[in-house]
């Protein structure tokens, strides 16, 4: 590991140094931003600890300077009593954290043990990006402001092993989300190992989870491993954990719970080190609140909840994900070209089956495409009706109906889907607005509407 220090007081820059070196770090030395800047312009480091006083610059200049300069390294800012505004805008502009002058040598090497992890981890996740690039592994694609969050959300949790809930619409992308998670974590080098809880009766899945013993019951000829054992040390993915009966929800809590797992038919249980990452199209605080899941199971399965947004709130992705699906398994320069009609149909469209929908109807024309430029009327016949109801737009004109409903959901977006504030600002009732998003089928009819994300 290497640090720099900076910092104009030598004394202080002794300390910092030395403090360091005890701890077999390599450290480099800078009196002023010029040096500080140079000394980064031509060496890498992990760690900088940055003074914000100066002689000739501010901390602040040389954090905007690394910034533009794209500088990999983690800042860590000193900072004095009364510096508390600048040591925020410092955090604004990158710096990985602030400690004030004078400081513990044990909160020092803290701090900076710490931002050397987050240095570390940020390199293998660019690493590993460029493994899933080169092997072709399923990667997120989208620019949009709702990809963005989703993916600023993956690497915030990737680094921790507390459980995690990925709700989201049917065909929305939920298990890649959960791949990604398991990709950028520690575990990336163990398995990930995935279950549909809605596909397999309670017999069954019991015995998927947590294994069984020969003889246990009948046409049990062998013991089995279960999901749980076979995901040790790395992640467990629990698909449609909304559909888990209330009895498998009390066995997976104790499980949970615990940290202990036993084979059906077995007494002795035995501990297992296993991330569990959920996923669900349903909204499980309003099942557990009508008494279909189990208040104590949701809190432990949601400590971060990931809300994946249906391909109608990102359509600005639909070009990037045609492309995407159209250039995957063709030779080069065999890949679909769309006209500019075409792709507005596709953009236009509202992909009820989300992602999943839009990658099926690629396939189908890559498979029935007689070549040259797909045209709207080459397009399945769902997406040419929906073109239809959509004669008034060709004038610029709206009906009233498409008004009202683009308004309502610009509300719910902008308040978050807080329902009480939206209908405050809507001047009508949650009753009244319940009612309305079920008639314009806002955020999908049956599933969960989408969510902030939430730590607890």
């Amino acid at each position: 590991m290497r640090a720099l220090v900076v910092d104009d007081d030598d004394d202080i820059r002794t300390f910092l140094a030395s403090a360091l070196a005890k701890q077999s770090i390599t450290v480099a030395t800078a009196g002023s931003g010029a040096d500080a800047m140079a000394l980064l312009g031509r060496e890498a480091f992990d760690v900088v600890l940055l003074d914000l006083r100066l002689p000739d610059a501010s901390g602040l200049d040389v954090l905007r300077w690394a910034r533009d300069a794209d500088v990999d390294t983690e800042f860590i800012v000193l900072t004095g009593h009364a510096e508390v505004e600048a040591a925020v805008e410092a955090m604004r502009l990158g710096a990985y954290d602030f400690i004030g002058k004078p400081c513990r040598n044990s909160e020092l090497l803290q701090i900076v043990g710490k931002a050397a992890e987050k240095k570390s981890l940020r390199r293998e996740n660019v690493a590993l990006k460029e493994v899933m690039r080169r092997e072709g592994l399923p990667q997120i694609v989208g620019q949009t402001s709702a990809v963005r969050e989703v993916l600023a959300v993956i690497e915030r949790v990737a680094a921790s092993d507390r459980p995690v809930l990925i709700q989201g619409e049917s065909g929305t992308g939920k298990e890649l989300v959960a791949r990604t998670i398991h990709l950028q974590s520690q575990r990336a080098s163990r398995p990930f190992v995935s279950v549909n809880c809605g596909a397999l009766p309670d017999t069954l899945l019991e015995t998927e989870l947590f294994g069984h013993r020969r003889g246990a019951f009948s046409g049990a000829v062998a013991s089995r491993v279960g999901l749980f054992e076979a995901a040790d040390g790395g992640t467990l993915f629990l698909d449609e954990i909304g559909e888990m009966s209330p009895a498998m929800q009390v066995r997976l809590l104790r499980a949970l719970d615990s940290g202990e797992v036993r084979r059906v038919g077995e007494e002795r249980a035995f501990h297992v080190d296993v991330r569990i990452v959920g996923a669900t199209a349903k909204d499980l605080s309003r099942e557990a609140t009508e008494g279909r899941f189990r208040w104590d199971l949701f809190y432990r399965v949601s400590t971060v909840i990931v809300p994946v947004p249906p391909l109608r709130r990102r359509r600005e992705d639909i070009p990037l994900l045609v492309h995407h699906f159209a250039e995957a398994s063709v030779p080069e320069g065999r890949a679909l070209r769309f006209s500019p009609e075409a792709m507005a149909a596709l953009v236009s469209y509202d992909w009820p089956g989300n992602i999943r929908e839009l990658r099926n109807v690629i396939e189908r024309l890559q498979i029935l495409h007689h070549g040259g430029e797909v045209r709207p009327d080459d397009l399945p016949a769902e997406l040419r009706a929906a073109r239809a109801p959509a004669e008034p737009a060709a004038t610029g004109l709206l009906r009233l109906s498409e008004v009202e409903r683009r308004h309502v959901e610009r509300v719910l977006e902008a308040t978050a889907w807080n329902k009480t504030r939206a209908a405050r600002v809507l001047g009508i009732d949650i009753k009244t607005l319940n009612k309305k998003i079920r008639d314009f089928r806002i955020g999908g009819v049956r599933d969960a509407p989408p969510q902030t994300p939430h730590f607890g």
